[in-house]
């Protein structure tokens, strides 16, 4: 009896009362930047190129105390999946030794507990005063591994939801990551891969960064893909690491490009901290995104929802002061309608920051509720406020 009620909460849960009266059928969609979601242990990258590159087993993050059991070769060359191709690997990760009990942070079990325990309470917010739910689809951004979300999706305000996973280990030099979980009942992956970006440093060295992340699918029965980006930081300033993101928003429009030609009925969502704010040249002039449906056209084909709320000075983060809203959501002119019909379109967007998620005093008030200060754990929960949509159609 208790599951069966369960299972129609439930059901009412996904629907709404627009203010016509109406009941709509909804979904949430967000992201949120963890703020270094480590495990306590410290890990390498254990790259098996016997296996085929689309295989999340042929890059796996592992225990260092493991390596010693693994088959592994010296490699001294450039780190890319197609040259790792046949050959068995270790790399290590900087931001691993940063993040265990050893380190200066005295980062523990209690301190990942507690992480662990934020990060859901926030995700399963996303968008809840509209849907009555957790969302269906989340971005994750500053995860170390795989291990770390199956720790977080374990949390009981999460449990019950029953989401899936799509994660894939990137070269980062830190050893973060990005990834998406999913609500296995509303969402099916068809596919997913990730796309490495090749960046380069002012003397011609590579710089290893974050992958961009697709996944396609059918969300409640209708095509979307969802890409998942962490572009490279402003380390250096502005202008010199500008070249980097470009670089990015080149990357992430041929990707939508090709969901979009392929077939052109797909709902296009990219999302993720971009390191750039709306008005800035990766956005507009790489990427060719605009912030009025009205500029949409087949040279601007894709919508930054976030810019009429940066014009409202609406920030996701500060930075000695300056406030910046680089966590953004981008979305195919096909997502965009001014009436409601049978497929899911735009009702709400916002960059969700309830008195809980600002920081109430000192030097850093009114900035988001970081986790960490310097390497005192504050309590918090991110340097960056979660952003998130919420689609509607007919029931």
């Amino acid at each position: 009896m208790k599951k069966k009620l369960f299972f129609i909460s439930l059901f009412f849960s996904m629907f709404i009362f627009a203010q016509q009266g109406k009941l709509r059928k909804v979904a949430a969609i967000g992201f949120l930047n963890v703020e270094n979601l480590f495990d306590t242990i410290r890990s390498a990258d254990y790259i098996d190129g016997t296996k085929a590159i689309t295989n999340p087993s042929f890059h796996r993050s592992i225990p260092m105390d493991s390596i010693q059991f693994l088959e592994a070769e010296k490699y001294n060359g450039p780190w890319s999946n197609e040259l790792l191709k046949g050959k068995k690997v270790i790399r290590y990760q900087s931001g691993s030794t940063e993040f265990t009990p050893q380190s200066p942070k005295n980062y523990n079990t209690k301190v990942y507990r507690t992480k662990l325990v934020n990060t859901a309470k926030v995700i399963s917010e996303l968008g809840s005063q509209y849907t009555k739910t957790a969302p269906v689809v989340v971005g994750l951004i500053e995860v170390e591994n795989r291990q770390v979300i199956e720790d977080l999706i374990k949390e009981p305000v999460l449990a019950k939801y029953d989401y899936g996973i799509v994660h894939y280990n990137s070269y980062d030099y830190r050893g973060i990551d990005v990834a998406l979980i999913y609500q296995k009942r509303r969402f099916t992956v068809t596919n997913s891969l990730k796309k490495e970006l090749v960046i380069y440093r002012e003397k011609g060295k590579r710089e290893y960064t974050r992958d961009l992340l697709v996944v396609t699918g059918f969300l409640d029965n209708e095509k979307v893909a969802f890409f998942m980006n962490h572009w490279p930081s402003r380390r250096g300033g502005e202008a010199v690491s500008l070249p980097k993101r470009n670089a990015a928003a080149v990357l992430l429009k041929q990707q939508m490009d090709s969901i979009r030609t392929t077939d052109p009925s797909t709902k296009l969502f990219a999302m993720g901290d971009f390191n750039d704010d709306p008005v800035s040249a990766s956005l507009k002039n790489h990427l060719k995104s605009v912030g009025n449906p009205k500029d949409l056209s087949e040279n601007t084909p894709y919508l930054n929802l976030m810019y009429p709320l940066y014009k409202r000075g609406i920030a996701s983060l500060a930075y000695q002061d300056a406030p910046n809203l680089f966590d953004q959501i981008i979305v195919s002119k096909n997502v965009i309608s001014d009436q409601v019909t049978k497929e899911y379109s735009l009702y709400k967007t916002e960059i969700y920051a309830p008195p809980y998620l600002i920081n109430k005093e000192g030097n850093y008030k009114g900035y988001p509720f970081r986790s960490w200060n310097g390497d005192r754990f504050t309590g918090g929960y991110s340097d960056h406020f979660p952003a998130f949509v919420v689609l509607q159609r007919e029931p």
